[in-house]
């Protein structure tokens, strides 16, 4: 692939290969999705519905101790639990297929062994079924921030496109996970482990802009920047929550990161493609 058997055009050609099996291969593609999203859901009675589940249960948890009982939301950020909706839409999603991914390979040990077929569609299948769920939560919060939030009703079109670059970033991040976990299986521990924290460093919970700044202003930034769902959470969240056009800093930051997520994913599955079936 990649690593070692392509520089310069050849390079930047494999990478565009890898996703455009997605298309060249879209029936198998479709098969381990569909494999994928029945086993997820498989014997429950809610199906698809279960992926609003966790963003709910969620925001009730977080409405109710910042909100309610420690009363430390911000009168600008009401309603508060649409405000945490609005920004676990991307969140649930995102952490969703970056842990679900990360096992995808191994956990799909037997069918990798026995058959030859575009590997790097095992993770990218993950974080279809992903993208079911988001769908879903979508399609349940805008109508609802239409109705309840009228200064939303110009600008709610705008989080649906905004997503779609939220799902390049994880798949190309998913991808480069789950190829990663294949040579060092510590990967997918180190990912439970970083979820928790990341979480309260991305601006869920609260805004950049709520918080004290006086004399911590410049680590806010450094933390905005360099935690790359933070620029995702802001630019979804302004039409959907807020009513307002997304700053243009986080829009280019995200296109910039998702194309760059993409062709990072592609490398480093180039460089463990010919190992995979060995190492599992």
């Amino acid at each position: 692939m990649c690593g070692s058997r392509a520089r310069g055009r050849g390079c930047n050609t494999a990478r565009v290969t890898i996703y455009g099996d997605l298309l060249r291969y879209r029936d198998l593609f479709a098969n381990l999705f569909r494999r994928d999203l029945e086993l997820r859901y498989k014997g429950s009675a809610l199906g698809v519905l279960w992926s609003l589940a966790n963003p709910l249960v969620l925001m009730a948890v977080y409405a109710l101790v910042f909100s309610v009982l420690w009363r430390a939301a911000p009168p600008e950020l009401a309603p508060y639990p649409l405000f945490l909706l609005s920004g676990l839409v991307v969140w649930v999603f995102f952490s969703g297929s970056i842990q679900a991914a990360a096992r995808s390979m191994v956990d799909n040990a037997p069918l990798i062994r026995k058959t030859r077929f575009p590997r790097q569609l095992v993770p990218l299948s993950i974080v279809g079924t992903q993208l079911v769920a988001l769908g879903v939560m979508l399609v349940v919060l805008l109508p609802l921030n239409f109705v309840l939030l009228p200064e939303t009703r110009d600008t709610l079109w705008l989080a649906p496109p905004l997503a779609l670059l939220v799902v390049a970033l994880a798949a190309g991040i998913a991808l480069a996970v789950a190829s990663l976990n294949v040579v060092f299986r510590d990967v997918e521990h180190l990912v439970s482990a970083l979820l928790l924290p990341w979480f309260f460093l991305t601006p869920i919970l609260y805004t950049r802009e709520a918080l004290p700044s006086a004399d911590w202003g410049w680590l806010l930034d450094v933390l905005h920047w360099v935690n790359v769902v933070a620029p995702a959470v802001s630019a979804v969240r302004d039409p959907l929550f807020f009513g307002t056009l997304p700053q243009l800093g986080d829009v280019l930051y995200l296109a910039v990161a998702a194309v760059v997520s993409l062709a990072f994913g592609a490398w480093v599955f180039g460089r463990v493609d010919d190992r995979i079936a060995v190492e599992l």
